[in-house]
């Protein structure tokens, strides 16, 4: 029965090891997106479509039941798989990412999404100012260093092609949260300067799940890691 935990952008599957490290239970699984210091296969479209096939395709090799754990765009990937094969999880815990249609994205990821200027920000971006801009996004700086020490062309380019192919994201995603069966926690950081927390109690609302927010910003399972593992263990221990 593992626990398996997605990370979003521009990061890693490390941005989970602070949360791991509080966790009692060892079934513990990591998964990294196509592209995001993985190798990115042969044909990979980098598009949100592709990668939910993606994450469901490594969800089916586990042996589950699964508790499954998304940040970010993790979030919504997470989101989306157990909408689309609601027998896929035990329970999910998401959050920092919202499938909503008020939401307007923020002012990077629409600079992403124009084309041109989408790779002049790339063409710009080094490990040391994208370690520059997440310390100013609130996270510790070591933690930065080690997010802006991965970023290369690869990921560059996927971060482009999955945020233009995720414009309408809230619109075309939205209703499928109502087959969402499965118990799940929303996280959310009331200094979030992405997404503000209004959009994780709508959210949680809208799953029916149960909202846990605290005083940090985008990334809560680095700011309040042990916190947020012991939400997710009293998840798991209502649904043993």
């Amino acid at each position: 029965m593992p626990a398996v935990f997605v990370h979003g952008v521009p990061d890693t599957a490390r941005v989970w090891h602070k949360v791991i490290r509080h966790l009692a239970r060892k079934d513990v699984v990591t998964v990294s997106l196509p592209g995001f210091d993985s190798p990115l296969p042969a044909g990979f479209e980098p598009t949100k479509e592709r990668y939910v096939d993606w994450l469901l395709g490594e969800l089916r090799k586990i042996r589950g039941p699964i508790d499954l754990v998304g940040h970010d765009w993790g979030a919504l990937l997470v989101l989306r798989s157990v909408s689309l094969q609601p027998e896929i999880a035990r329970t999910w815990a998401a959050g920092a990412a919202p499938i909503d249609p008020d939401y307007v994205w923020h002012p990077g990821a629409q600079m992403w999404q124009t084309p041109e200027i989408g790779e002049q920000v790339m063409a710009a971006t080094t490990p040391e100012t994208m370690a520059d801009g997440l310390v100013g996004a609130g996270i510790a700086p070591e933690d930065a260093a080690e997010t802006g020490s991965h970023i290369d062309d690869t990921m560059k380019q996927c971060i482009l092609r999955l945020y233009r192919s995720a414009v309408n994201v809230g619109v075309e995603w939205k209703d499928g949260l109502k087959a969402i069966t499965a118990p799940g926690v929303v996280f959310w950081g009331d200094r979030d300067v992405f997404v503000s927390p209004e959009f994780g109690v709508r959210m949680a609302q809208s799953t029916r799940a149960r909202l846990a927010n605290y005083d940090c910003g985008h990334w809560w399972q680095l700011e309040r890691p042990a916190e947020v593992a012991a939400e997710l263990e009293k998840l798991w221990r209502e649904e043993a």
